[in-house]
């Protein structure tokens, strides 16, 4: 069956996704809307897209089975929600809104409407994330002790000709790459109860070097370093650093801790990478297998690819389980708000959301 998909925002990661969705035949780009119709009309002439303008046009067309929303984050929910509202099913990229009264009302359009919503990060779904649940499920670690996360700065001002938004409310390291390691932990671990954090700003301005820039400094009024401690109702205990401060280290990305082992994962903004396992009795790390087939060929810019989560909502509109959910996707926005709230009330958060640890993709 063919999915005929519309695209809202051309901007920077949107050629990602045109990109990874041609590995897969049944789901067909028809529409690329924009605020700017020539930036929206380029791309479709680049991807050989038939049509191209504005959103309420895309929205308005009958033929569109799936809206893949890649607007900022603070646009994410109104625009779900007019997608939802014109019958569509939406995929909408991370993180899933800003704040959690914006997260529930896109939950209650999905819950009142006849599309489904589904929302990255998907990275999980990628061969790596796949072969570290396989091996947590099948016991190579023992039962799951504790765990550790580290978020290093990605650079931006050094590649990035204006970013600001990274360092302003819904941006951070704990809102921009947080998802795609809270993701992973949950998938490995499951759902979350409780975080204790700290946080503050590391500099109150940042310089911009990228070559291209359009701005030599932008001004900070998010936290920018911030540590965890994440309660899985498991009865593990994740200790999660965040940091845009960070730029050199030696820590590992992800590493989970069992009573017979350790697992340590690759980097969780890539679908595929090396899984490490050193059971109690190995002097040696041993590299793992991929369990299902890789996205793109590690140390490529095929792992930028986008398009795994959009190929699960399409999957779920056929009746298969449907692992990049809106329900995991609020789960993760709430563990990742609950960071900045518990350091600024000085005491834990209990989270109030519950997600179950999405389906495996490997076989049983």
């Amino acid at each position: 069956m063919t999915i005929n998909i519309g695209i809202v925002g051309a901007g920077n990661i949107s050629a990602r996704y045109m990109q990874g969705l041609q590995n897969f035949p049944e789901l067909s780009v028809k529409y690329i809307a924009d605020v700017d119709h020539d930036r929206a009309a380029a791309l479709a002439t680049e991807f050989s897209v038939t049509a191209s303008g504005g959103t309420g046009a895309l929205l308005a067309d009958e033929g569109i089975d799936v809206v893949i929303n890649l607007t900022p984050p603070n646009l994410h929910a109104s625009t779900v929600i007019q997608a939802l509202e014109a019958g569509k099913s939406v995929y909408v990229e991370k993180p899933l809104a800003t704040n959690r009264e914006d997260a529930l009302l896109m939950l209650k359009a999905e819950r009142e409407n006849p599309g489904i919503l589904g929302s990255a990060p998907d990275t999980f779904l990628g061969s790596a994330g796949q072969t570290a649940r396989h091996a947590m499920d099948a016991g190579l670690i023992g039962t799951p002790i504790g765990a550790s996360a580290f978020v290093r700065s990605s650079r931006a001002e050094t590649w990035h000709p204006n970013p600001g938004f990274l360092f302003e409310q819904g941006g951070g390291p704990v809102m921009d790459m947080g998802p795609y390691y809270i993701a992973a932990l949950v998938n490995c671990l499951g759902p979350i109860r409780r975080v204790s954090a700290e946080a503050r700003i590391g500099s109150p301005t940042r310089t911009v070097t990228a070559p291209d820039r359009t701005v030599d400094e932008v001004p900070v009024s998010v936290n920018t370093h911030a540590s965890a401690v994440f309660s899985f109702e498991s009865g593990a205990i994740g200790t999660i650093l965040m940091s845009f401060d960070v730029w050199d280290t030696t820590l590992p990305r992800i590493e989970i801790y069992g009573t017979e082992g350790t697992l340590s994962l690759n980097d969780p903004n890539t679908f595929d990478g090396d899984v490490r396992l050193k059971r109690r009795e190995h002097s040696e790390w041993q590299v793992l297998e991929p369990v299902t087939p890789l996205f793109g060929a590690v140390g490529t810019s095929e792992q930028h690819r986008r398009g795994l989560g959009v190929n699960d909502l399409a999957g779920a509109l056929s009746g298969h389980p449907h692992r990049a959910n809106s329900a995991f996707a609020f789960h993760v926005l709430d563990a990742m708000l609950a960071i900045d709230e518990s350091a600024a009330a000085g005491q834990p958060i209990v989270l109030e959301s519950r997600a179950e640890r999405p389906a495996p993709l490997f076989p049983s």
